[in-house]
């Protein structure tokens, strides 16, 4: 016997309807620089979006296709959140932070048709299609002025199609299975891999994040979506804000700390999401000369990408009484896993105990089920104390990537494999410890150590090179190359640097490069990672030079730089 329920699609569009009709008036703010806001209703947004939908329509966009956004977080790039699934299309945002072969890649891989990007990224379409991305077949340039000149062709002007576009749209019912959204997420080795979002998993995570003890995002909330909308749909904070009816502040092109700290002033944010690195800069903003600032309207700011310092949590809360808290997540899960909420079984917690939980990764939010296995694939105790490889699953975790053969030992037995190390206590707190092969995570994005190490040694005179994550107090990890130079050669760390460059983004590039007699290796003849780590912990960079130069089996050393 079934349920005699209607079988109503969970499509984003539903989403934008019930908050043009109950919050109608409800604002959105994007920041355009110093003292200047665009602010619409969600009413006016609505109107937009259908405006768009019919536009792309006139362009050819048809359902199955791909439309793809080079852009910030604005209004124009929020309207495509919602146009684009809505008329039965994918949104693809493309990765502002790859570099270009990667965007291409992206671009070609997921069959993306017209690209909408911002006026600032003109002179990058312009490189993407020396490149070669033979499938765009349309550039929309946002922007408030004139077209500027480009050798993009066809190109047309986003407001120009909005004006002579119809506000009537009549959203389609889709199976909610469908795809609204890609995004791609950088691989440890090899080219960054699709992430194919459905209608039902994004509206599934936002009603997940906006329930109480998870993020919970209120009517009556000012919320700054900080985290790039153009990667893992900025936390779902989009989607979850609007399905809210949530005033939502954005902080518009290339923003930095102190366009934040401002804004927050001016439009009275009460609640915000950024990267960890995003919290740490914009403290040291206030500490540098600006203290006078207010901030007094922020309550929340949750921070994530990887797991807050203490300190830095402490010292929000202390001096501006901002309650910091962090979840767990990636871009396979739409994109969170965890999220920290107290419970109040354990209000009678001492300090320690209450930090430890505080810094973790949370607990698993609605619908997930996480667990942790060892190397056999047996399931762990939640005991606090064994460490397995965290495995998970829900109704908007991938089950495979885009039209990649990595999908084959992505999910094992319907678990997907995070790749990541963890434990979970008795309450069901997970943390994370470790990650798998070495990534390094830094600012919040990933760096694969590996792919440095294959590119370091194609150089000509490098015979041995290993990356390493080094703490660092603005991004929190840096990566540093150990390299053994070939003998009767040198090179400086100054060419080696712009021989990275020519393949990879320069947030990439290692911060130092040790030069050494030998990498320390363990008995499997690997490179010994933790060992230089153990080495730096201890005394920074010198002791790892010293440690090889006195263990190096052979004699005559390669030359010593800084």
């Amino acid at each position: 016997m079934q349920g005699m329920i209607m079988d109503e699609p969970l499509l984003l569009s539903t989403l934008l309807w019930r908050t043009e009709r109950l919050y109608h008036d409800k604002t959105i703010v994007t920041r355009l620089g110093h003292d200047r806001y665009h602010s619409y209703t969600y009413a006016e947004c609505g109107q937009r979006v259908r405006r768009l939908a019919n536009a792309l329509t006139t362009l050819g966009v048809e359902q199955g296709d791909r439309v793809a956004t080079l852009a910030w977080n604005h209004y124009r790039h929020f309207e495509t959140y919602y146009a684009v699934p809505g008329m039965g299309a994918t949104l693809h945002t493309v990765n502002l932070r790859l570099f270009e072969e990667q965007q291409a890649y992206t671009l070609n891989h997921a069959g993306s048709k017209v690209l909408i990007l911002d006026v600032d990224q003109l002179s990058l379409a312009e490189k993407l299609v020396e490149i070669g991305i033979p499938g765009i077949e349309s550039f929309v340039i946002m922007t408030d002025g004139p077209l500027p000149e480009t050798t993009l062709s066809p190109v047309y002007h986003y407001e120009e199609l909005l004006a002579a576009a119809s506000p009537a749209f009549e959203f389609p019912e889709l199976d909610e299975r469908s795809a609204a959204a890609i995004c791609f997420t950088s691989a440890t080795t090899g080219n960054p891999k699709g992430v194919v979002y459905s209608h039902r998993a994004l509206v599934l995570q936002s009603m997940a994040l906006n329930m109480q003890n998870q993020l919970g995002i209120r009517e009556q909330e000012i919320w700054m979506a900080i985290s790039p909308m153009f990667h893992a749909n900025a936390w779902c904070v989009p989607h979850a804000a609007l399905l809210a009816g949530a005033t939502l502040v954005l902080p518009g092109v290339h923003p930095l700390e102190a366009d934040y700290i401002e804004t927050i002033r001016d439009q009275r944010v009460t609640g915000m999401n950024a990267a960890v690195t995003v919290g740490s800069m914009m403290r040291d903003y206030l500490l540098d000369g600006h203290d006078d600032v207010d901030t007094s309207s922020l309550q929340r700011m949750w921070l994530g990408g990887q797991a807050p310092p203490r300190g830095l949590m402490e010292w929000w809360g202390k001096n501006r009484g901002v309650t910091v808290f962090t979840g767990y997540g990636m871009t396979e899960s739409s994109p969170q896993v965890c999220f920290y909420s107290a419970k109040s079984s354990l209000s009678d917690l001492d300090e320690e105990s209450v930090w430890r939980r505080r810094t973790s990764g949370g607990l698993p939010i609605p619908l997930m089920r996480v667990k942790i296995v060892d190397e056999a694939g047996e399931e762990l105790p939640w005991d606090g104390n064994v460490v397995g490889t965290i495995m998970i699953r829900s109704p908007y975790t991938v089950n495979g990537y885009l039209d990649d053969p990595r999908s084959a030992t992505a999910v094992i037995d319907g678990w997907f494999d995070t790749g990541d190390l963890g434990c979970i206590d008795p309450d069901g707190y997970v943390t994370v410890k470790d990650r798998a092969k070495d990534l390094i995570k830094s600012g919040g994005e990933w760096i694969s150590s590996i792919d440095l190490e294959n590119a370091l040694m194609t150089h000509p005179h490098v015979r041995e090179a290993t990356v390493v994550s080094v703490p660092h107090e603005k991004w929190l990890e840096r990566p540093v190359a150990c390299v053994v130079l070939n003998h009767s050669t040198t090179v400086t760390g100054a060419e080696l640097s712009d021989f990275l460059q020519e393949r990879f983004a320069k947030w990439w590039i290692p911060d130092a490069f040790l030069f050494l007699a030998d990498v320390p290796k363990t008995s499997m003849g690997k490179f010994n990672k933790k060992l230089i780590r153990e080495l730096i912990a201890e005394g920074g960079l010198q002791p790892v030079e010293e440690w090889t130069n006195t263990s190096a089996k052979e004699s005559s050393a390669a030359p010593i730089a800084s």
